[in-house]
């Protein structure tokens, strides 16, 4: 039952034909939690002091838990259409979802079925990987050393909540030849990745007061609610979603609803046409959503959803207006 209400919030969110289900359905009323973020400025003679934060331009990489590793490779593959390769020097299986922007998806075997969020760790591109790690200290984070992965400088750290971010430097040269393109790709951008939070004060004090995301849009199933909150990146268009408002006890199946990731695509219908193609039975949508968006939804063999939507709204969001330009193809 409590995977069916998961469920339902998301197609609340992202279909139309849902929107009847609303009733059925508790939430929790939040003013808007850009609100509650920090607002407490640095002294001055600390900010001078203090590493300059370089730039953060979009997502890098999602990595993701896999249960049945063999299944879930042939599900980003063939499904979805990915190109196989393209990231040298991880033992983790790796797709490129389009090369030219460096981004890609990663599958790694979890070790426990216990894992709340399958999205194992949202990897943001840094002009200075470096310079970010320093930074990050400076203002009291714990971070992890510095790593070549793919041949480029990378570290980790932990959000307020205890979600794995990555920074990755990529060198201005190519590593190596990239895959060959893939003539079912289903799209070829990542736009956002979300994640349950339960304070969202505090995440804010990380995201948006130590990393300078900006508002992107919020809004909830009822026009007064907040059951999703965006944030971009500082210095591009992805985005983070916080997915409000969810039971501590929503078990596996509601939880790979909330923590997600999201390709992005010109016309959905194309897009849904090719995944009936590939050979996808169970489409949710394609449909308008709260958000205004043209999309649809589908889910990896572990029950992450995985939502692909079109770049710009097709209508007026409900709750709020956009705060921030759209992202581009």
């Amino acid at each position: 039952m409590r995977g069916l209400i998961g469920v339902l919030r998301i197609y609340l969110k992202h279909a139309a034909m849902f929107l009847a289900l609303g009733s059925l359905l508790q939430f929790a009323s939040a003013d808007a939690p850009g609100q509650a973020g920090a607002r407490h400025a640095t002294p001055l003679h600390v900010a001078q002091e203090s590493p300059k934060r370089p730039r953060i331009t979009g997502i890098d990489y999602i990595r993701l838990y896999v249960n049945d590793f063999n299944r879930s490779r042939e599900f980003y593959k063939s499904i979805m259409g990915l190109p196989e390769g393209g990231c040298t020097g991880d033992t983790a299986a790796c797709f490129t979802v389009f090369w030219n922007r460096r981004q890609a998806i990663e599958l790694e075997p979890t070790r426990s079925s216990e894992v709340k969020n399958w999205v194992a760790e949202i990897a943001f591109a840094t002009d200075d990987a470096t310079q970010m790690r320093r930074y990050l200290a400076s203002r009291g984070l714990k971070c992890g050393s510095i790593e070549q992965k793919y041949g480029s400088a990378h570290f980790r750290v932990a959000d307020p909540e205890g979600n794995v971010i990555g920074f990755v430097q990529r060198n201005s040269s190519a590593i190596d030849d990239p895959p060959p393109q893939s003539p079912n790709q289903v799209a070829r951008r990542l736009l956002h990745a979300g994640f349950v939070v339960k304070d969202s004060a505090a995440e804010n004090r990380f995201y948006v007061d130590v990393l300078g995301f900006k508002l992107y849009w919020y809004g909830g199933m009822k026009e007064d609610g907040v059951d999703w909150y965006e944030l971009q990146v500082p210095d591009g268009d992805n985005w983070i979603e916080y997915m409000l408002n969810i039971p501590a006890t929503a078990d596996h199946k509601a939880l790979g609803a909330q923590n997600h990731f999201s390709f992005g695509v010109n016309e959905i219908q194309a897009a849904a046409e090719q995944l009936r193609k590939n050979g996808v039975e169970k489409i949710a949508g394609p449909g308008i959503g709260r958000d205004g968006k043209r999309g649809l939804n589908v889910y990896d063999p572990d029950d992450t959803r995985v939502e692909v939507t079109e770049f710009t709204p097709a209508q007026k969001p409900c709750c709020h207006p956009y705060a921030a330009p759209h992202p581009t193809p």
